[in-house]
């Protein structure tokens, strides 16, 4: 059960059973182009986060109060005075206490109601492993694909339509990852070799191996989309220092071309930081500069295997949540996609989502099943800046594939026997895994592409 709870302060999420979905079924084509079948399961220890962060407690619901109760060893430490801050920091003091009885209240419902479900109850559920770390050199095969003739050097000729996945046989090897996108349109998961490393594409999906520079061929695709989600690489210093990933100046974001996506009233939603200056950006710039109407702001709650939050509330280092900006795209007139597009459903405002995080730098919890009544079930969905692929979405971003690689998962096999090439494809109770069916993804099967990202927070 991917979503354990769905109250009116908001959800709360198994963000592994969000990612398991799509999976149940997978197929594996070997050098010699025969045919095994397996299910996946995408490792459980990605998502054993049992304790909170810098030795500090924040139990939700903890007796019968209902009341948050928090520790924080390092509120011990001597804090600067309140004219020593910065304007940044104020203004973000000053949000912090605009939300914080939103995010505090609906946290301790909504976390209590999962507890009696017998959910979030810290008793772990897989073994202790470490996490896999595979090297991801996709943004640098990026940046080695910008030498080869762009999607754009050749308008006339240019084939763009989405190229399948796997050719007859099961090749990959005809695959152009930079220039066009590439769609799983079978109804089950690829194993497939891709760029000397080993992948795991879901079922409909569809994706765009680029950057910035490269976003046409997605455009050319000639696809509209209902739902459009986007997690930016915003720039911080923490960025800086670390050097994890590149980051993007908010300005260059007004490039996207948002409207040339996006179907009338279609649903935009952006993972925005804490830092009040990126929120205002979104909603007084880059929003109005798409044409698009801010409908609402949301909140992702991180919380332990036990209903901590991740970090105590009001730590002045990091906070348990994040904001997700959610606008409505509001066609010019005479605009070639001003026809009637997706029926417009009423968004409700300050909706918390509650989850436990991933232990993987940046993998957000997948917002299908909390989005799918605002945008119907047959929407046509993109994910910007994205490093995963979900079943029935498009995808672009310049580490598409990161958490795809075979890696993250656990491959277990179902039969003893194999396809031979050619060989007409079982039913479905032929190749079913031992787990259950995969919950249905918001699309319905057959039309795909999800965008996520470039490089990202």
């Amino acid at each position: 059960m991917s979503v354990v709870v769905r109250g009116t302060r908001g959800w709360v999420l198994d963000a592994h059973a969000l990612v398991d979905r799509g999976y149940s079924r997978c197929r594996r084509t070997g050098g010699d182009n025969r045919t095994s079948h397996w299910t996946g399961r995408f490792k459980k220890q990605c998502f054993q986060m049992l304790k909170a962060h810098h030795s500090a407690r924040a139990d939700v619901g903890e007796g019968n109060t209902g009341v948050l109760h928090e520790t924080d060893k390092a509120s011990k430490k001597r804090k600067r005075k309140h004219s020593e801050l910065n304007q940044g920091e104020i203004d973000s003091r000053a949000f912090h206490e605009k939300i914080r009885s939103v995010v505090l209240e609906g946290t301790t419902s909504l976390v209590a109601s999962a507890r009696s479900l017998g959910h979030l109850t810290g008793a772990p559920d897989a073994a202790k492993e470490p996490l896999p770390s595979p090297q991801c050199g996709l943004a640098a095969l990026c940046e080695m694909a910008k030498e080869l003739p762009s999607a754009d050097d050749d308008d006339d000729q240019r084939d763009e339509s989405a190229q399948p996945l796997v050719a007859e046989g099961g090749r990959t090897s005809h695959l152009d990852l930079f220039s066009r996108v590439t769609e799983n349109e079978a109804q089950w998961a690829a194993v497939v070799p891709l760029m000397g490393g080993e992948y795991v594409i879901p079922p409909h999906a569809a994706f765009l191996l680029s950057d910035f520079t490269r976003i046409r061929p997605l455009v050319r695709c000639g696809r509209r989309f209902d739902l459009i989600v986007m997690d930016p690489p915003w720039e911080n210093k923490s960025v800086k220092r670390s050097r994890r990933y590149s980051s993007l100046p908010s300005s260059q974001l007004k490039r996207l071309p948002i409207p040339t996506l996006a179907s009338p009233n279609c649903l935009v939603v952006t993972w925005v930081t804490n830092r009040p200056s990126h929120l205002r950006f979104v909603r007084d710039e880059l929003y109005p500069h798409w044409g698009l109407e801010v409908v609402a702001q949301w909140f992702w709650v991180k919380v332990t295997a036990s209903g901590e939050f991740v970090f105590p509330l009001d730590s002045d280092h990091k906070k348990p949540y994040e904001v997700l900006v959610l606008g409505r795209y509001r066609c010019a007139a005479g605009d070639a996609a001003s026809s009637p597009g997706t029926p417009e459903v009423p968004v409700e405002d300050q909706r918390l989502i509650v989850s436990v995080p991933s232990a993987l730098h940046s993998q957000k919890p997948c917002l299908s099943e909390v989005l799918k009544p605002h945008v119907g079930g047959g929407a046509e969905c993109l994910e910007l800046f994205a490093r995963s692929l979900q079943p029935g979405w498009t995808s672009w971003g310049n580490e598409v594939l990161k958490f795809q690689h075979t890696s993250y998962f656990t491959l277990t096999p179902t039969d003893d026997g194999a396809e031979a090439p050619g060989a007409e494809a079982p039913g479905a109770e032929a190749v079913a895994g031992p787990t259950a069916p995969p919950e249905d993804p918001l699309p319905a099967p057959g039309g795909p592409m999800a965008a996520k990202q470039l490089t990202r927070q």
